[in-house]
């Protein structure tokens, strides 16, 4: 992580604290960069970084506003690995692979992208727990022939910064579906959920810059703890 993601996380983990409560202001980029010994184009990154997230509204003259902004919000557009997440709203889970398998290609994806049936997909389950608990089931999907056999180690950290930084590979867009849905065997396994339970299922169907599909996940996430929202900021005209 940089010095201005670092500086990010702990001004963000601040404001969920109260520390820097909702309407009062950041200490200003003279104050920051003091405290945290670094120039003041570091903490203007950091800035961004929380504008961005829609922690703070920059105010000419009065300096960073503190936004009510609630916890484990997850955004709806954009496509960001689950560490950056993390990384960027600054809260603490752990990752459990429980499934890390070879299969031929699903039926579901037959009828929806290029993809012979004899094709082999890297299948992972990973749990994302906090304190000890599963609030989140991402299952996947991933082309073999593009991003070849997944380590548990890297399963366990990032797989996106992992096929970028490693492999090589230009992520390039996806699209993505919303759905409420009946708590399937896994989410009742490792979620301890009941058949009568319902979670917020996001299916995502990933491409690279050249629009070869690679990637389909599945990520449920249990009602009770999550919000989905997306900050949207008006572009100057």
């Amino acid at each position: 992580m940089s010095k201005f993601q670092q500086i990010a996380s702990d001004l963000s983990q601040k404001i969920r604290s109260d520390y820097y409560p909702v309407g009062s202001y950041l200490p200003s980029e003279n104050e920051l960069t003091k405290q945290y010994r670094v120039s003041r184009e570091t903490i203007r990154k950091a800035q961004k970084s929380l504008l961005d997230n829609g922690f703070i509204q920059k105010q000419q003259g009065k300096g960073a506003l503190v936004l009510d902004h609630e916890r484990f919000s997850f955004p709806i557009s954009g496509l960001t690995s689950y560490k950056e997440l993390q990384q960027a709203q600054g809260f603490q889970t752990s990752t459990r692979v429980v499934v890390n398998e070879m299969v031929k290609t699903p039926d579901f994806l037959l009828d929806k992208e290029d993809i012979r049936p004899d094709e082999t997909f890297v299948h992972l389950v990973r749990c994302r727990e906090m304190d000890g608990i599963a609030e989140i089931i991402d299952e996947d999907y991933l082309r073999l022939s593009l991003v070849g056999e997944i380590s548990e180690e890297v399963a366990k950290d990032s797989i996106y910064q992992y096929f970028e930084n490693e492999l090589g590979l230009a992520i390039g867009f996806a699209t993505k579906e919303i759905i409420a849905t009946p708590a399937s065997s896994i989410d009742q396994k490792y979620m301890a959920l009941h058949a009568e339970d319902h979670v917020i299922q996001v299916n995502s169907y990933v491409y690279l810059d050249d629009t070869q599909f690679f990637q389909y996940t599945s990520s449920h996430h249990r009602l009770e703890k999550f919000r989905f929202a997306e900050f949207a900021r008006r572009q100057s005209q």
